[in-house]
């Protein structure tokens, strides 16, 4: 019966990781807000912070911001890799971690501003654009 027990308890302690990443993700952003004549904090109710800001000759700001899909918080998922954890004795987690760590991709959309702040464009990076984007750009 003690085995029993530390064997639980061990289970309970090394499980989590790959549980907690599955119900932690990121819910898809709304691209939709993001249209022309948005305001600047609609933008970034649904996307967050730039992660890079520039200033155009014409006084327009460009922002660069990036998001996560196919990385939603999924009980379905947590609950599986809970289950696999106590099936496994917690060994369960060498896999489901690294499994839970490459769920999703990460992308990248390019907004300029005007003078007050409204959208004027908005372009979707594919991801060797926006590396360069983001390299040529210096955080705001």
């Amino acid at each position: 019966m003690k085995k029993f027990i530390m064997i639980t308890i061990i289970t309970a302690l090394l499980s989590g990781c790959s549980v907690g990443m599955a119900m932690s993700g990121k819910a898809l952003p709304d691209l939709g807000v993001v249209k022309q004549q948005a305001s600047r904090g609609e933008v970034e109710l649904q996307l967050g912070k730039p992660i890079a800001t520039t200033t155009l000759d014409s006084g327009h700001i460009v922002n660069v911001y990036e998001y996560d899909i196919d990385n939603e918080p999924s009980a379905g998922r947590a609950f599986v890799h809970g289950a696999l954890d106590v099936v496994t004795i917690g060994i369960w987690e060498v896999i489901g971690t690294p499994i839970e760590y490459f769920q999703g991709e990460k992308r990248q959309v390019q907004v300029e501003y005007d003078s007050q702040d409204m959208v004027v464009k908005m372009e979707v990076l594919s991801p060797d654009e926006g590396e360069k984007a983001v390299s040529k750009k210096k955080p705001a």
